[in-house]
């Protein structure tokens, strides 16, 4: 098991132990943590908190770049793991707290987005990077971006790859709190986790269900352009730019891409 699960209190408390590899969300990790918050909700918790075990600073690396596939398939397919991840977070009937305790890339941004709440230590930084590989993120996951953060900061995340801090986070809404390190459990615990004890569990689960579906109400988009955002993402995942970038990341070279704007027209 990569996931370590304490439930006391009624808080089901989550943390994923691969520090050794920067808690990377393979299908392993994947599977540990959906089957961890199914218990979490079976067990008639009254929020989830996922944590994780850090090693050099990094709170989870993203999507394990090893598993992805060099067949011409797409990476962020609607049922690769990582996809049925989020969507399990998104879809958990009680709240779901991301604690924050260092450093998190790519597809762990996202994971963080899918929660309800994210409270982080002042050092975190948050950044999202699949051009930095090459790889064409979805169309979902994008538009989730886009219902938190706002069209221009969406943009600077994805089209620049850097990390942003902990203090710019909490400006543009991306979390709900930042502490110091060694202050982090203490604010988890009495700003959020103490008040969430003393409501109804009953009405909180409906308003999540509210704001999932009211979220996923502005989301509609036509057939035509559906049809044209899959075929812009597929001249990526086909290129050679997205197996350069997969093979760069594990020969621990920078990357040589070749493509160009204009192959997508």
């Amino acid at each position: 098991m990569l996931v370590d699960v304490v439930i006391k209190d009624r808080i089901c408390y989550v943390e994923m132990q691969n520090g050794k590899h920067f808690n990377c969300l393979s299908e392993e990790m994947c599977h540990d943590l959906i089957d961890a918050l199914k218990q979490g909700c079976d067990s008639e918790c009254v929020g989830i908190v996922i944590r994780a075990q850090v090693n050099r600073g990094v709170w989870s690396a993203g999507h394990d770049i090893r598993e992805l596939p060099q067949d011409g398939s797409d990476p962020l397919s609607f049922q690769v793991p990582m996809e049925r991840l989020l969507r399990k977070v998104q879809d958990t009937p009680i709240p779901v707290i991301a604690c924050v305790s260092g450093t998190v890339w790519g597809g762990a941004c996202d994971l963080c987005l899918s929660c309800d709440m994210i409270v982080s230590s002042k050092n975190a930084t948050f950044a999202i990077t699949p051009a930095k590989i090459g790889i064409p993120y979805n169309a979902s996951g994008i538009m989730h971006f886009i219902n938190q953060l706002g069209m221009n900061k969406a943009r600077e995340m994805f089209f620049l790859g850097t990390p942003i801090t902990a203090d710019d986070a909490l400006n543009v809404g991306l979390i709900n709190r930042v502490a110091e390190l060694d202050d982090l459990e203490n604010v988890l615990e009495t700003q959020f986790l103490a008040p969430l004890r003393r409501n109804s569990a009953l009405s909180v689960s409906a308003i999540k269900r509210q704001f999932r579906i009211l979220s996923r109400a502005s989301t509609v988009i036509s057939a035509e352009n559906f049809e044209r955002i899959n075929a812009y993402r597929a001249r990526v995942y086909k290129s050679d730019d997205y197996k350069e970038g997969i093979n760069s990341f594990l020969e621990k070279r920078p990357p040589q891409f070749k493509g160009k704007a204009s192959d997508l027209d």
